[in-house]
């Protein structure tokens, strides 16, 4: 392992948050005026001064020498660091505990968007658009970010990008540079959120509302500036926004790159995991619909078909919005949801969950082997998108799932030691590995009734989720760390 490279690497996400938080001290002493700027700038100017140290330390090293290990350590480090650097305004702003402020700094840089904050509505504006912007800058990867602005990292920067965005079948790479695609990638994700900012506030939110919240919208974050989320607009016209671009958020950014590029908006059908996509949200959507119609949560069919599809959304899109009395809908719909945030989105996007295209795969290979059961000497290849998978794809994909369901029992039950009830205890496992936020039971406000402890577990859940599992857990293999 190259240590010296991993410091080096590490001098630019703390340098980066130094500057995040250092801008919104000018937005608060300038544009705002709440009186913010201390809790902004003084952890800035630390961060800072660390950066150019650590940079300083660690110069000379080569560090276009960056193998799989680093790539790794690197990706959860900097998601550890930040979200503790993160959590510093938060704690000084709020006068929440350490545990609960890092809790809150990371749940927004992993655009999980639970809470253990109430009173959102009196809170200074610039402290609420830092949180905001927390999520829209985890959205697409602080790695990333690093990769998309340092071109030295070239060599290196493959690994980088594939240590935070692991999946089964990617294909992000748009340009022979590394660099580059990073870059498309960013151009896609600024352009979508302008273009949420412009529909929200032509759909009557204020400037600074529709700024707010298209960040944690495009990003599939869903923090707001309301307590009432997405309920404090009172708006049909608004939530089908919401709806539009969550949507998008939720689809790969490389197939968003390519469908602007050609100019061929069909590629998204031809996509089979966008397709998959898209008709489990329209399926499940009418089904919740149903359910709110039958169990007389509603008696107009507009407002349960608009309320219904935009909660399915939230939570297939790992967004968490939240519309007035959603955690009080009877358990099975709030299953389903739950379910629906296990499904998660498509892979190369913001969302949370498994992915689709990891469902695609499960179902396939259970079809295929039913059909063994019934013609045991045919021989039966398992495709996607008309290619023939690897069993080396398949095999990680099952790895996934099980990690996933294990992962999911063994926090909830201890969770459940803490005081925790199954219910709240599961639902927030759920909310917090598929970054997706929203709980029920005990939680269904915000996360302030779990314990020191129980919070800790779920900070982890979160940056195990949003490096999907392998990244975090090879860590913990005694052959990662020997020669």
């Amino acid at each position: 392992m190259n240590s010296r490279a991993t410091v080096y690497l590490l001098a630019f996400p703390i340098g980066l948050m130094g500057v995040v938080q250092g801008g919104f001290a000018l937005l608060s002493l300038i544009v705002f005026h709440d009186h913010q700027e201390v809790p902004f700038l003084e952890p800035s100017v630390a961060m800072m001064v660390t950066s150019v140290m650590l940079f300083a330390s660690a110069r000379g090293t080569d560090n276009t020498k960056i193998g799989f290990r680093d790539a790794l350590l690197f990706a959860t480090s900097t998601w550890i660091i930040c979200g503790i650097l993160g959590g510093v305004p938060i704690i000084l702003t709020t006068g929440v505990s350490f545990t609960d402020g890092v809790f809150e700094s990371i749940s927004a840089l992993t655009t999980t968007g639970a809470t253990i904050l109430t009173g959102l509505d009196d809170m200074p504006r610039s402290f609420l658009l830092y949180r905001q912007f927390l999520q829209w800058l985890g959205g697409l990867g602080v790695v990333i970010f690093v990769v998309a602005v340092l071109p030295m990292l070239n060599v290196g920067g493959m690994r980088l990008l594939k240590a935070e965005t692991p999946g089964p079948i990617k294909d992000d790479k748009l340009s022979p540079r590394i660099a580059n695609t990073a870059h498309y990638l960013w151009l896609v994700y600024v352009t979508i959120t302008l273009m949420c900012t412009v529909s929200y506030y032509a759909a009557g939110m204020t400037a600074y509302d529709a700024l707010a919240h298209s960040l944690s919208t495009v990003s599939t974050g869903g923090f707001s500036t309301h307590d009432a989320s997405m309920g404090f607009f009172d708006s049909s016209l608004i939530l089908a926004i919401a709806n539009v671009f969550m949507v998008l958020g939720a689809i790969s950014f490389a197939m968003h790159f390519r469908v602007g590029r050609a100019s061929a908006p069909r590629l998204y059908w031809q996509d089979e995991e966008t397709r998959s996509f898209l008709l489990i949200v329209l399926c499940m959507g009418l089904l919740i619909t149903l359910l709110l119609l039958a169990t007389q949560q509603y008696e107009d069919v507009v407002t349960a078909f608009s309320d219904g599809v935009f909660m399915l959304i939230s939570f297939i899109t790992s967004t968490g919005f939240g519309v007035p009395g959603f955690t009080d809908w009877p358990q099975e719909i709030a299953l389903l949801l739950v379910i629906a945030g296990y499904l998660g989105g498509c892979a190369g996007s913001t969302a949370g969950g498994n992915k689709i295209i990891r469902n695609i795969l499960s179902a396939k290979l259970i079809l295929i082997e039913m059909r063994r059961l019934i013609h045991p000497s045919g021989v039966f290849s398992l495709k996607y998108q008309g290619r023939t998978v690897e069993p080396s794809v398949l095999s990680a994909t099952l790895a996934f799932m099980a990690i996933t369901a294990i992962s999911t029992l063994c926090i909830a039950i201890a969770l459940m030691i803490t005081g925790l009830d199954f219910w709240s205890a599961f639902t927030a496992v759920a909310a917090c590995l598929n970054v997706l936020g929203p709980a029920f039971g005990e939680l269904g406000n915000n996360f302030q009734p779990v314990s020191d402890a129980g919070t800790w577990m779920l900070s982890g859940a979160m940056i195990l989720g949003r490096l999907e599992y392998f990244t975090v857990l090879a860590l913990l293999l005694p052959g990662f760390w020997t020669r």
